[in-house]
């Protein structure tokens, strides 16, 4: 996994390595340069490989909290995050996919969940299946490690396009990025997170808390 530099915001993960403390490193290396250099634009994350046998071998719950917590603050970045998925995407490249705002995938990609042996990998890319997902079949590739095709991981939600060329449409994206405000941009998303969990009611003051700060920056501008 390598992080490039401040002035492109790309970032690329190989799901068929084992996780590793630079793994963490990397993501918390972009997360850094996208708040301390940018209050907009696009962060990409190019996502391919899947784990093999035996890639649990050696992990500790510490380094996986440290991944977990990573992903989490990609997760909530303050610039638009698009995935670009290619070929078998699983482990570490299938967590950042999910973790992305916009997801495309090159036609004839797959998600793999990853297995220890004994049945899927119990870590938050569950969790992210479960909340981002809506199609019969899918439990199949979260519990059993059965790869979903492209085609159907994009009726299940989880990815947003599936085409030829994704980099026509990467651009495209970078080009609206270009406009949204990065802390703007924050808060919407985790208005939309929160609204799989939330009722309405719990909902409705941090709808309007985010509506009065959008007026006011309005009237100041």
């Amino acid at each position: 996994m390598t992080a490039a530099g401040i002035d492109d915001l790309v970032l690329h993960v190989d799901g068929r390595r084992p996780l590793s403390p630079a793994d963490v490193e990397a993501v918390l290396r972009i997360c850094d340069q996208a708040e301390q250099g940018y209050d907009a634009g696009l962060l990409t994350a190019y996502v391919s490989g899947a784990p093999q046998p035996g890639w649990a071998a050696g992990l500790s719950v510490g380094l996986l909290t440290k991944w977990e917590r990573v992903v989490r603050r990609l997760e909530r970045s303050g610039l638009l995050t698009v995935a670009v998925a290619a070929g078998d995407v699983g482990g570490t490249a299938l967590d950042v996919l999910l973790a992305t705002d916009v997801r495309i995938a090159v036609t004839g990609t797959r998600l793999v969940m990853p297995t220890d042996g004994e049945a899927s990998w119990p870590g938050m890319t569950l969790f992210r299946l479960g909340r981002h997902g809506n199609a019969a079949g899918l439990r199949r590739a979260a519990l059993l490690g059965i790869p979903l095709a492209a085609d159907r991981a994009l009726v299940s939600g989880l990815l947003d396009l599936v085409v030829d060329d994704p980099e026509s449409t990467r651009a495209d994206l970078a080009e609206v990025a270009a406009a949204a405000a990065g802390k703007e941009l924050a808060i919407r998303r985790q208005l939309l997170l929160d609204a799989g969990q939330n009722s309405f009611e719990e909902a409705l003051g941090a709808h309007l808390a985010a509506c009065d700060r959008a007026l006011r920056r309005r009237a100041a501008a």
